[in-house]
């Protein structure tokens, strides 16, 4: 069971090993982009790549007999993004296991990646859970820990890295939990931290906070649900996106300018100033159009620096 990117790397991982699964379940197609065009998630293309039959119930709920008539000996989870009835999960021999992005109990929830590299988190990993009726909550079966080196890993690049990480763990684990060879540890729940289902409003930057914390929340929300901010431009309030940023400190101590305001800095970049230090802005985008570099945004817009981004 999954759906994105992150389930895909799994599921091609446990095909090559020999674990070829009997059925996918994903989530139905979806209409994407500004055309609309109904779109299958990334697990079933795989799927249907390599001939394995594909379900995709709008709830799992529905699909309870048909799981039921195969009579799983295991079902494995990877981003599937539904919580399983009690009735599925005590379907399979040997449970369901979910391969989750984070070291459980930190970051439960539907947004690991994104909140390890909003909190700056240096050590993240992979756990293997078996699923319980509580979200992220079952007891431990494996773990594996990814050091972040990159001060600058992207949603993308994290969410590869780990997905690879958690197939090869999940490779090692299905013999030893199948043959009885390994003991679930409770997690602590003392340690537990949550994220969130993100929404398109989550992207809205706040210059009321740090440069840091704007630069870390655009590598995070890249692609989904993105970093934008609107320009006062007469009647209208036009979209940003900002795709890629780093940050200047600066130099003076308070009291800081205005937040939000924008300055020319150096090679034709864009500096704002945030609630500390300035975050120089290299790739962003106006609402219908294309991605641009700073230099060629400021072409044409001599209007742009001065203002003040809301």
């Amino acid at each position: 069971m999954g759906v994105p990117e992150f389930g895909t790397i799994i599921l091609e991982k446990l095909i090559e090993n020999n674990l070829k699964p009997v059925l996918v379940v994903t989530a139905p197609d979806k209409p994407v982009g500004r055309k609309q065009i109904l779109t299958p998630p990334p697990v079933k293309v795989i799927a249907e790549k390599h001939g394995i039959s594909v379900l995709q119930p709008e709830k799992p709920s529905t699909i309870q007999n048909l799981l039921s008539a195969i009579s799983p000996d295991l079902i494995a989870v990877a981003a599937y993004g539904k919580i399983l009835p009690k009735e599925i999960l005590e379907m399979p021999k040997y449970g369901c296991l979910n391969v989750h992005p984070s070291l459980l109990p930190r970051w439960r929830g539907a947004s690991p990646i994104q909140f390890t590299i909003l909190a700056g988190d240096q050590e993240t990993g992979v756990t293997i859970i078996l699923i319980d009726e509580k979200m992220d909550h079952g007891p431990i079966l494996a773990s594996a820990k990814y050091q972040i080196q990159n001060d600058k890993i992207t949603y993308k690049e994290l969410d590869k890295n780990l997905a690879d990480l958690g197939a090869e763990l999940l490779i090692k684990t299905l013999p030893k939990w199948t043959n009885r060879e390994i003991e679930p540890i409770p997690q602590d729940e003392l340690k537990t931290t949550f994220t969130k289902v993100l929404k398109k409003e989550d992207g809205r930057i706040n210059w009321g906070k740090s440069a840091g914390e704007i630069e870390r929340q655009i590598r995070a929300f890249n692609p989904w649900p993105g970093s934008y901010c609107f320009w006062p431009k007469g009647k209208n309030n036009l979209r940003l996106k900002i795709l890629r940023a780093t940050i200047q400190p600066q130099k003076k101590e308070g009291p800081f300018g205005i937040r939000g305001k924008t300055f020319l800095a150096p090679n034709n970049r864009i500096a704002l100033q945030t609630k500390k230090d300035f975050l120089i802005i290299e790739e962003l985008q106006l609402e219908g159009k294309k991605p641009q570099s700073t230099e060629e945004f400021l072409m044409g817009r001599s209007d742009f620096i001065g203002t003040i981004l809301e």
